[in-house]
């Protein structure tokens, strides 16, 4: 049995057809086919159905799937293991957060960092996917809840405020009710957020105009004139145009927490990037 076959195998199930499989690995069809059937032959046992919508795996695949995930994890932690050793301030960092919080909060950071560590080149990653740290999709990813992965290090960065504003000089709503005002909201994927529930508590009779998962373009549509929207404070405070809206309590704030990879600890140009993070955001 080939560990190339194992990655092959790995791809087929994650992607669900040859065809995906093999552009996710930068093979050919035929190659993935090819290898699939050796490894099939290898084990003496069928690893997935075939099925005109794509390739499901067996009990015996199921089985296998276990094992392969274990052993790409090995793998990937050997890679973690040699980049935590490396002792010179050159390579690359991918960084994940949210697209506010990379353009308000980190840009600065970054910039300094890059003054001081001109070879480090920073991959910024500002989308609303979650990206593994286990699996080497980012070195050091910001989210807005804690980290439960074991082989996670993470600590609470700071809490962000949050606001509510309108644009300048127009009539402000006054709690509870809302009456002939506009929300600009969070889209219904993030309508658990708890800033959606307290707005619609705090505005009633407010109509819904917008919703959307970014909420650079919540500020922009609020500067608009658009709606009433709920920023984070160090995105609404730098937005021209809007004003904060007193509804007699702040919404409800968030924390930031930061997290690496253990197996990263080491690498200093890791610690270079979270110590300024830190010295500059924490809080």
């Amino acid at each position: 049995m080939e560990w190339s076959d194992l990655r092959i195998f790995l791809a087929i199930a994650r992607e669900g057809t040859l065809g995906a499989a093999a552009r996710a690995l930068g093979q050919t069809q035929p190659t993935m086919g090819r290898r699939l059937r050796a490894l099939e032959d290898a084990v003496g046992q069928r690893l997935f159905q075939r099925t005109s919508d794509g390739f499901v795996l067996t009990d015996e695949g199921q089985a296998v799937l276990a094992h392969a995930e274990r052993m790409e994890e090995e793998a990937i932690a050997i890679g973690r293991e040699l980049a935590g050793a490396e002792t010179a301030l050159s390579g690359l960092l991918r960084v994940s957060c949210s697209d506010w919080f990379g353009v308000t909060m980190l840009t600065p950071v970054l910039t300094e960092f890059a003054s001081l560590h001109p070879k480090v080149a920073v991959e910024l990653l500002t989308d609303a996917r979650l990206y593994s740290l286990p699996r080497r999709e980012a070195d050091l990813v910001f989210r807005i809840k804690a980290f439960d992965e074991p082989e996670v290090v993470s600590r609470r960065l700071l809490h962000i405020p949050y606001g509510v504003y309108i644009r300048k000089d127009e009539v402000h709503p006054v709690a509870g009710d809302g009456a002939g005002f506009r929300l600009v909201l969070m889209d219904t994927a993030f309508g658990g957020m708890p800033d959606v529930a307290w707005i619609e508590q705090k505005l009633p009779k407010a109509s819904v105009i917008s919703r959307s998962n970014n909420r650079e373009v919540q500020a922009r549509l609020c500067a608009a004139g658009v709606g009433v929207a709920v920023l984070p404070r160090p995105l609404g405070d730098a937005t021209p145009g809007v004003e904060l809206v007193d509804l007699g309590e702040p919404p409800p704030g968030r924390d930031t927490w930061i997290g690496y990879h253990r197996d990263m600890r080491r690498m200093p140009r890791l610690r270079a990037l979270m110590d300024l993070v830190i010295d500059r955001l924490g809080r």
